[in-house]
């Protein structure tokens, strides 16, 4: 465990140490707030429904520009090989740069409490939603940056990785939309349902925070780590 989180922070730092993750935190900041701003003003109501409703739309694009390089670019520089010599389990790389990802996404989120806090000041919003809102996109941000890794794992290309992530996610996403639901076979429907992120997101964002629901996110986060440790065990780069 040690070694692992040694290798979070060392992929932590790499983030901030390169344009790319100050680009990406500061287009999360800016069209979050903004697009929250605009909706609140119309609306007028204290109440970030509508913040975590774009969550899913904004971190498509965000998450999957923070995995693609994870080991696309390693493996394009060749570091990929010196990592996998250290004396390291492949499950542990993996896990690291996990982590490392999900550590970025909630110091994302951190700059967002500036939000619930001025809602507090001027009126009184229901805080179970709202932290049941933080607590849905941290599983969907969970869910995005493993398939976003298990893709960066099996492609050579940074924007080859980002373009796959963004249409993985995205047809896990859209899967349970009503567009899909109204128009596929009922028992294709039921499946789509079951396995959209969009169905178990909406249902953490009414504040019914069930047993179903984080066992689904938890077998997503699972199920693409475990894929992204068998595609650097083949080591298919080499």
């Amino acid at each position: 465990m040690n070694r692992t989180i040694t290798l979070a922070k060392k992929e932590i730092n790499s983030y901030f140490n390169s344009p790319l993750g100050y680009l990406v935190a500061s287009v999360f900041l800016v069209a979050s707030g903004w697009l929250f701003m605009q909706g609140f003003f119309i609306s007028g109501q204290a109440t970030m429904r509508g913040f975590f409703a774009l969550m899913p739309a904004i971190l498509i694009f965000i998450l999957p520009a923070v995995t693609m390089s994870s080991w696309a670019e390693e493996k394009r520089s060749g570091t990929a090989e010196v990592l996998l010599t250290l004396p390291l389990e492949n499950i542990q790389v993996v896990l690291g740069k996990f982590l490392a990802a999900f550590v970025f996404l909630v110091k994302l989120l951190f700059f967002t409490f500036m939000i619930p806090l001025m809602l507090g000041s001027l009126s009184e919003p229901d805080w179970g939603l709202i932290f049941a809102g933080y607590l849905g996109t941290l599983f969907l941000g969970a869910a995005y940056i493993a398939i976003g890794l298990w893709v960066s794992s099996v492609t050579k290309n940074q924007i080859t990785a980002f373009l796959l992530s963004l249409v993985v996610i995205f047809l896990f996403y859209i899967v349970g939309s009503s567009f899909v639901l109204d128009t596929a076979p009922s028992i294709i429907a039921i499946v789509g349902k079951n396995i959209s992120l969009a169905t178990h997101f909406n249902s953490i964002l009414r504040g019914v925070i069930s047993l179903k629901d984080l066992v689904y996110y938890f077998s997503v986060v699972i199920f693409f780590l475990f894929l992204n440790t068998q595609a650097i065990k083949e080591r298919k780069w080499k």
